[in-house]
């Protein structure tokens, strides 16, 4: 902890641990990692969520329905989060704004261009507008979540063909460039990805894993922890966005995080 405090870099000290034979890569990267991030917690940790106790949810200025649950992994699909005019709303405001979707590198954190997301989107500011502002404080309120705890909104444009292959939006430790963004508010908790299109074929959300296939609705939205109650990444989030057959889809994703985001 003391070197790390020195700024020392992490990767150049798990270099060391190993090339002086005290420790595995492995070990040496755990170590590291806890220091840095903390120790695996070993009692349940909050997450975000959504209250599915009965068939609706009511925030500050919207009455949600509660389409499906699943408790474990943790997934909820949700209709009536966005009115119709919201979507439009969003959509007229970010249509000049799209550029082709990047992933995050796994060597340097950078964003870098991948075949298996075509896509374009747009990265949006917390409360870069007054739409945003409402929309971000009602998915706060409905995922019991902080808004300082979510990254910006992005909008997502999928033409036909466009697809997203199976990914996780957790960030994976054992990779250095996804470590990096834990420095800006750690794991990435929970996802919400709202339909702010009807889609005339395909398009769907699928869980490969689970079997589960969500249709997109607009103004619905299906949220998923992509943690397990300790915490700990759940490979059952392993999820797709499937390829548009035939129109157009578009989504907003919010993934919130386990601090604050800066």
């Amino acid at each position: 902890m003391h070197n790390l405090e020195r700024s020392c870099e992490p990767e150049g000290m798990i270099d060391i641990m190993v090339r002086d034979g005290r420790f595995e890569r492995q070990f040496a990267r755990a170590a590291v990692e806890e220091a840095r991030f903390g120790a695996p917690s070993t009692e349940p940790v909050a997450i975000p969520d959504i209250d599915t106790s009965s068939n609706t949810v009511q925030t500050p200025d919207r009455r949600v329905n509660v389409v499906f649950s699943l408790k474990s992994p943790r997934i909820v699909v949700v209709g009536n989060l966005l009115s119709d005019d919201e979507c439009d709303a969003m959509l007229a405001y970010t249509e000049q704004k799209l550029v082709r979707s990047p992933v995050v590198s796994d060597t340097d954190g950078s964003s870098a261009m991948h075949s298996h997301r075509t896509s374009r989107g747009a990265m949006l500011q917390r409360g870069e507008t007054e739409l945003v502002a409402r929309i971000e404080a009602r998915l706060a309120a409905l995922m019991q979540w902080p808004v300082e705890r979510g990254e910006g909104l992005q909008v997502l444009r999928y033409d036909h063909g466009n697809e997203y292959r199976p990914h996780y939006d957790w960030f994976n430790t054992e990779q250095p460039g996804p470590r990096k963004h834990l420095e800006r508010g750690g794991q990435r908790f929970g996802t919400i990805v709202m339909y702010l299109s009807d889609v005339e074929k395909g398009g769907g959300t699928s869980f490969p894993k689970l079997g589960l296939e969500v249709q997109p609705k607009k103004g619905g939205a299906v949220f998923f922890a992509n943690v397990d109650r300790y915490g700990a990444p759940d490979e059952n989030t392993l999820h797709a966005g499937e390829p548009v057959v035939s129109g157009v889809k578009y989504i907003a994703t919010k993934w919130v995080r386990e601090r604050p985001y800066v």
